[in-house]
């Protein structure tokens, strides 16, 4: 029968897996890349260390995060794209404030972009500091430590609390979770593992 080929359906099916595969993997590339900036050591860069722990959970193979992280630390020599991340502040339909968070080798082409996607949808795109004012950098720390000591947590959270941070106590279902801010010192030093 013409038009039956087992082999052509299965390519075509792989050719899509593999698209959607490599976008993942670029996207999270760039973002160890422009995390290494910082510091290619993760011990001592909670960004890096985060990216780097997505990239895993999502299969990136190892040599493609060491060479992103080489890339980002300037280790890998030749000529490197450089990312930066950028933030845009607008309105989005009805008034409602919008702030976007993006990674771009070229802040026109961004700006652009996101300029006719809030016009499409009945936006616009502001000034820098028209809404930034309105949101706040946050962290959100979960402890999930089954054997932990309740009384040295518990003194380390009313501790904790008197920063600026909150706290609530965990359920079978859902663990103990730390709200501070980004920019915190408790946020980079708490870390379950």
């Amino acid at each position: 029968m013409a038009g039956h080929s087992k082999w052509a359906q299965i390519k075509r099916t792989k050719a899509v897996v593999d698209a959607k595969r490599g976008a993942v993997f670029t996207r999270l590339g760039r973002e160890i890349t422009v995390a290494a900036r910082g510091g290619a050591d993760p011990a001592g860069n909670f960004q890096l260390r985060t990216a780097i722990e997505k990239a895993k959970a999502a299969g990136v193979p190892n040599a493609n995060i060491e060479r992103a992280i080489a890339k980002g630390s300037g280790q890998g020599g030749g000529d490197a794209d450089l990312f930066e991340a950028v933030r845009y502040e607008g309105y989005g339909p009805g008034g409602v404030a919008v702030l976007v968070e993006a990674l771009t080798d070229n802040r026109n082409r961004t700006a652009a972009d996101l300029r006719l996607a809030f016009g499409k949808h009945g936006g616009n795109l502001g000034e820098t500091g028209c809404v930034s004012y309105l949101f706040d950098q946050r962290a959100v720390v979960r402890l999930a430590l089954p054997s932990a000591d309740e009384e040295a947590l518990l003194e380390t959270l009313l501790a904790l609390e008197g920063r600026g941070g909150r706290w609530r106590w965990a359920t079978r279902s859902r663990p103990m979770a730390w709200t501070c801010s980004g920019h915190s010192p408790i946020s980079r030093r708490c870390r379950t593992g």
